[in-house]
């Protein structure tokens, strides 16, 4: 005890800790420090350790009393007084383990120091304490458990939901399958369609080139012309000043003026049909434009469509995904929830067997009790024949009769009070096996938990 893992308190500490933790009604007020110093009460330390006993285990300090002793014993009223020492000592002895304390006696319960009185409830209110802690975070363990369950139900609807959309999605229904065949030929017309007219667009677009620089050069042409046509007139200007020929020569070249003039007009017209025949074929090309671009506003619509299917498709297929990691979280559970099944059904196996033992324990003892009874029917008829003869023993005989009425009265009390006890039993049996139940059951979310964090 000289190397300690655990605190040694002082006495008031212990005394409010028990006071406030342990004890409860009169108990907690009877308990004062003159219990632990300078002398300990041995009867206040040992409902203490009932008390400690009962909190942890469950274990009522009636249950110490009973003396699980078969029923041929000699005098069993000498065990009444050494069977709650003997019980709590052996308990203590399991118990005092768990809180570094290996060397508990006898002695510490019949004649109890205030030292070692001290130390051994330092050391149980230390386990206490470190109790409460791990009581608390089981409790944040069992709350977020509750959360990961209500989300895990939460993410299977979600997963049935988004099954119910990816089915919807990806089949096509009867009444619209021939639509969507209708649009699925439509779209390779219009692609085929659409490669024949930007084909088309492209030999309008290089007949329009060509026009405009055959356009280019009629209109250099007639520049030229009309620069000639000026010059020309220059020129007439200065031979009519010149002039002082026969008019004869002048008629001539008059003819000849005109004549120019006349090819000059004439060559004129031609160019402005062919510009009108030119402007035609330009907005012709404009019309097609405008076409073309109708077109292309289609086929951007189209992809824009086709670009929502890919997203729509990389949706499913990320929920596809989810859907697959939470169905393997969901095998993860079933597995350890068939574990618990198998581990529960072996506990109410082993139940069932006790269960069996001790009807069979009942019922030996109810023949027993039968054959007594039968024995002392019998003894009351050979009783009843020898009367005449032992008359003088009828004092003896009703003082007997007298003990045995008291002695059945006493035995009506005592399976009164063992019956009492057997259900006060099945009941901390019921109530420990619950306990464990959600021990296993606290242990595995731990471990879950244990798992995920690694």
């Amino acid at each position: 005890m000289a190397e300690n893992t655990f605190p040694v308190y002082k006495v008031d500490a212990i005394v409010q800790f028990y006071r406030t933790e342990v004890l409860t009604g009169q108990e907690a007020k009877h308990f004062t420090k003159n219990d632990i110093t300078p002398s300990p009460k041995a009867e206040s330390i040992q409902r203490v350790y009932m008390r400690v006993l009962q909190l942890l285990f469950r274990f009522r300090p009636e249950c110490h009393y009973t003396v699980p002793l078969s029923e041929n014993l000699q005098h069993p009223m000498l065990y009444e007084w050494v069977s709650p020492i003997m019980s709590v000592y052996m308990r203590m002895c399991e118990f005092l383990p768990l809180c570094h304390v290996f060397d508990f006696s006898l002695n510490d319960l019949l004649n109890p120091k205030s030292k070692r009185t001290i130390v051994i409830l330092s050391a149980i209110q230390n386990y206490l304490h470190f109790r409460k802690q791990r009581m608390e975070t089981i409790a944040d363990h069992q709350q977020s458990f509750r959360s990961v369950m209500d989300r895990l139900q939460t993410y299977t609807r979600e997963i049935k939901e988004a099954e119910r959309k990816i089915e919807k999605l990806t089949t096509i229904p009867p009444e619209q399958q021939a639509e969507a065949k209708e649009l699925a030929s439509a779209l390779s017309e219009l692609a085929t369609s659409m490669q024949h007219e930007y084909q088309d667009v492209n030999t309008m677009n290089e007949a329009v080139a060509q026009c405009k620089t055959e356009i280019a050069e009629l209109s250099q042409k007639l520049t030229q012309r009309r620069v000639d046509v000026t010059s020309l007139k220059d020129e007439l200007v200065k031979l009519k000043s010149q002039i002082v020929e026969s008019p004869e020569e002048l008629k001539n070249e008059m003819e000849r003026m005109k004549e120019n003039v006349k090819s000059i007009r004439m060559s004129k017209e031609l160019a402005d049909e062919r510009l009108v025949e030119l402007q035609m074929l330009v907005q012709c090309a404009g019309q097609v434009e405008a076409e073309i671009q109708v077109l292309l506003k289609q086929q951007q619509d189209l992809q824009g469509s086709m670009c929502k299917t890919n997203q729509q498709k990389e949706e499913v297929q990320s929920l596809a995904a989810l859907y697959e990691a939470l169905q393997k979280e969901l095998k993860n559970l079933s597995s350890e929830e068939g574990q618990l099944k198998r581990a529960l059904a072996m506990k109410l196996d082993k139940e069932s067997k006790q269960q069996i033992r001790r009807q069979k324990k009942k019922e030996v003892k109810d023949q027993h009790v039968k054959n007594i009874y039968g024995q002392y029917d019998k003894i009351h008829q050979k009783r009843e024949e020898i009367v005449k003869m032992i008359e003088e023993s009828n004092r003896e005989t009703k003082m007997f009769r007298e003990k045995m009425q008291k002695l059945r009265e006493k035995c009506n009390q005592q399976t009164q009070k063992a019956q009492e006890f057997y259900e006060r039993l099945l009941t901390t049996l019921e109530q420990y096996n619950k306990r464990i139940e959600s021990i296993v059951v606290e242990t595995n979310a731990d471990t879950l938990k244990m798992k995920s964090h690694f």
